[in-house]
C-alpha cells in the first residue's frame, strides 16, 4: 500500500446526515484508494452525498454489525458523537447516539474481522472549563475536574469505550481526535449558534481564551488520519485539533461587531433556560463553564506526530465565521429594545432565585 492513501477500499462513515459528516463523504470519495464509501445515519440526509451508498441505520441497534459485514467495511470514521439533535430529536437521544451508539459501534467493530482502521471524532471539551485548570492541555494532562453532564461527559464515555476497544484489538489503528470549537460559515455547533445571537451574553468579571478550528481543515484532518500514515508521522493515538493562537471572548464580540450583556455569574444558569425555552440556543452549563473559564489547547502532536497544519489560525477561523454571516449590529432601536428585554429577563430570573 502506498504512502497517503486510506488503509483499504471500503469507508464507513457515521452522522452522514450532518453537514459535516455530508462533506467528509463527497472529499473521501475522490481519494483514488477509495473503492466505496457507505453513509450511515439514522435519518436520511438532506444533502447530496455524491456517489455513496446511504444505508439507513440507527447505529444505537445491532443492525450495524450487519452493514459492516455486508459491505466489508475496513475503514470506518465515526462522526457521529455531536453535541446538537438533528431534526426534532432532543438532548436524551443525542446522549443515547453518543454513548449507547458508539458502544455499539464499537461491539460491531471488534467482531469485524476486515476493520483495520478506526477515526472518532471526539472533542477537546473532555478536559472541562474549572477555575485551576492548567495554561494549556496536552493530550496527556490530567484532567483536575471531569465534565458532570452534556456533550463533554458523552464524549468523555464515548473514548472510554475507545480506550477499551484498542486494547482488545491492537491490530486496528485508532485514532481520536479532539476538535476545538469548530467554525466556519456552515458550522451548527452549540458555540456557533451562541455568536449568531444578536446580543452576546457573558459572565460579568470573565474574559476567557478560545480556541477555533474551521470546518475546512476538520474535513482535512479525518482524510489524513483514514490514511495509511504518511513517511515519518503516526497517525494512531490521541491528538488534540485547533487553530493557532486564541481570542479572548471580548475580542470575538468586536469583531462580531456585537454588544454583550455581562451577567452575574448566578444568574447566568437562568439566562441559558431563557434561551432554550425560547428555542434560541442551546446554552448549556458546559458551554457556560467554556464562557466563563475557556480552554486552550497544545496542538504539538497535531503538528509533529499527526504532520498536520491547518490552515486556518483560531483568528482566520472565526474571521471566516463572522464574515459569512454579516455584519453584527441591529439598527440602534431594534438593538436597545433587545437588549433591554434580555435584561430585564435576567433582572426578573435572578430576582426569582433569591
Amino acid at each position: 500500500m502506498s504512502e497517503g492513501r486510506v488503509g483499504g477500499g471500503v469507508v464507513l462513515v457515521t452522522g452522514a446526515a450532518r453537514q459535516l459528516g455530508g462533506r467528509f463523504v463527497r472529499r473521501i470519495q475522490r481519494d483514488p484508494a477509495v473503492s466505496r464509501v457507505v453513509a450511515v445515519d439514522a435519518v436520511p440526509p438532506e444533502h447530496d452525498l455524491g456517489d455513496a451508498e446511504f444505508v439507513r441505520a440507527d447505529i444505537r441497534q445491532p443492525v450495524i454489525a450487519k452493514v459492516l459485514a455486508q459491505h466489508g467495511v475496513d475503514t470506518v470514521v465515526h462522526l457521529d458523537l455531536t453535541g446538537t439533535p438533528l431534526g426534532a430529536g432532543g438532548r436524551t437521544q443525542v446522549k443515547e447516539t453518543n454513548v449507547i451508539g458508539t458502544m455499539q459501534l464499537l461491539g460491531a467493530c471488534q467482531k469485524a474481522p476486515t476493520v483495520r482502521r478506526l477515526v472518532v471524532k471526539s472533542t477537546t471539551s473532555v478536559y472541562g472549563s474549572a477555575p485551576r485548570d492548567p495554561a494549556v492541555f496536552r493530550e496527556t494532562t490530567p484532567v483536575k475536574s471531569l465534565p458532570s453532564g452534556g456533550f463533554a461527559k458523552d464524549a468523555v464515555e464515548a473514548e472510554g469505550y475507545v480506550r477499551g476497544f484498542a486494547r482488545r484489538r491492537p491490530d486496528v489503528a485508532v485514532a481520536v481526535l479532539r476538535f476545538a470549537n469548530i467554525l466556519g460559515p456552515t458550522a451548527d455547533t452549540p458555540l456557533a449558534e451562541f455568536f449568531r445571537l444578536p446580543v452576546l451574553p457573558t459572565v460579568l468579571g470573565y474574559d476567557p481564551r478560545l480556541q477555533f478550528v474551521h470546518e475546512d481543515d476538520v474535513v482535512d484532518v479525518l482524510v489524513l488520519a483514514s490514511r495509511e500514515a504518511r513517511r515519518g508521522t503516526l497517525n494512531s493515538g490521541t491528538f488534540n485539533i485547533a487553530g493557532d493562537g486564541v481570542l479572548l471572548l471580548s475580542q470575538t464580540a468586536r469583531r462580531l461587531g456585537k454588544p454583550t450583556v455581562p451577567v452575574l455569574l448566578p444568574a447566568v444558569r437562568w439566562v441559558g433556560q431563557l434561551l432554550r425555552t425560547a428555542a434560541i440556543t442551546d446554552f448549556s452549563p458546559e458551554q457556560i463553564r467554556l464562557l466563563t473559564h475557556g480552554r486552550v489547547v497544545d496542538t504539538r502532536e497535531m503538528r509533529e506526530t499527526l504532520g498536520f497544519t491547518p490552515a486556518y489560525t483560531t483568528a482566520g477561523a472565526f474571521h471566516d465565521f463572522a464574515r459569512a454571516h454579516g455584519p453584527g449590529l441591529l439598527p440602534p432601536r431594534m438593538l436597545a429594545a433587545g437588549v433591554d428585554r434580555l435584561a430585564a429577563a435576567v433582572r426578573g430570573a435572578a430576582g426569582g432565585a433569591r
